[in-house]
């Protein structure tokens, strides 16, 4: 199989709006986080409620940076996969490649876990708007 400059090319725009995407995440995690120090110094009734909220997003923010993570390796080994090609090292050029796409599948298998997570931060919100009834 010959790989030709244009093949990791086709990654980088595809990855940079990945990461902006992973970025916008992180922001609006890092807000929320916020939000609720200031609610739960405000609050100590629903410390339960926040709790879990808390414990959520500890583990969207963690996922979070293994995504970003991933997302910059892959672009890491798109560079360098295109510096083989240079170099006319063909062998390096598919393993390498190889290691990007793997690395970008994780990523964003990641960021879909991520997803699902997120959904059961608002299911605990709704849990307690329904407790009002």
């Amino acid at each position: 199989m010959e790989i030709s400059i244009n093949t990791p090319a086709l990654l980088f725009p595809a990855i940079s709006l990945l990461m902006l995407s992973y970025t916008n995440k992180f922001l609006a995690i890092a807000s929320l986080i916020r939000n609720l120090h200031n609610q739960y110094s405000k609050e100590k009734d629903n410390a339960s409620i926040l709790r879990g909220q808390i414990k959520n997003l500890k583990l969207r923010l963690n996922l979070i940076k293994y995504m970003q993570g991933l997302g910059v390796l892959s672009f890491f080994f798109c560079v360098l996969c295109m510096t083989f090609i240079f170099l006319g090292n063909q062998t390096y050029t598919l393993i390498i490649f190889s290691l990007s796409l793997l690395s970008l599948m994780v990523s964003l298998g990641l960021s879909l876990y991520e997803i699902f997570i997120s959904t059961n931060a608002l299911q605990i919100e709704l849990r307690d708007i329904e407790g009002l009834d």
